[in-house]
Formats: structure tokens, C-alpha cells, sequence
């Protein structure tokens, strides 16, 4: 795998601190979030770790969209992404 350029970096670690505050704003924990959704926990907790070096896939967003009733455009348009 191709290293990751800064501004790729970046964008990683907005993905995965959008992705734990919408996940926390859904008022479940990481573990009965997964449970709940039929997911694997320590998968979440990697997508959600901002020192992860591996991403999540476009596909894996909008699963966690549809499960928490957002679309992906309501996902990325957060003001973390507007962030320099």
C-alpha cells in the first residue's frame, strides 16, 4: 500500500473523530454500538482510533450512515471537514 500523503492523513482523522461523535451522539458506548448493529467491536474502536493507519472504505461509512438514519452527504457536511 501506497504511503499516505499528509493531507490524506488529515482527512483519515477527521473521518474517524466524525465517526465517534456521531456514533457517541447516538448515545450507545463503542460495545453496544457494535452489538447493537451486528459489528466487530475492535473494528469500530480502529475506525475510531485516530492513530489507526488504515482508513475506512467509503462503503463502511455508509453502512454506519444508514445505521444511525444520516446520509453520507450529512456525514461530511460537518464543520470538521471545513477545517484546515
Amino acid at each position: 500500500m501506497a504511503k499516505l500523503s499528509e493531507e490524506d492523513k488529515l482527512l483519515r482523522i477527521k473521518i474517524a473523530k466524525r465517526l465517534k461523535k456521531i456514533r457517541s451522539e447516538s448515545g450507545n458506548i463503542q460495545s453496544k454500538f457494535a452489538t447493537d448493529n451486528e459489528m466487530d467491536r475492535q473494528l469500530l474502536n480502529s475506525w475510531e482510533n485516530i492513530n489507526n493507519d488504515r482508513g475506512m472504505t467509503i462503503y463502511s461509512i455508509n453502512r454506519i450512515c444508514k445505521i444511525i438514519n444520516i446520509t453520507l452527504k450529512d456525514f461530511f457536511d460537518d464543520p470538521i471537514f471545513k477545517e484546515e
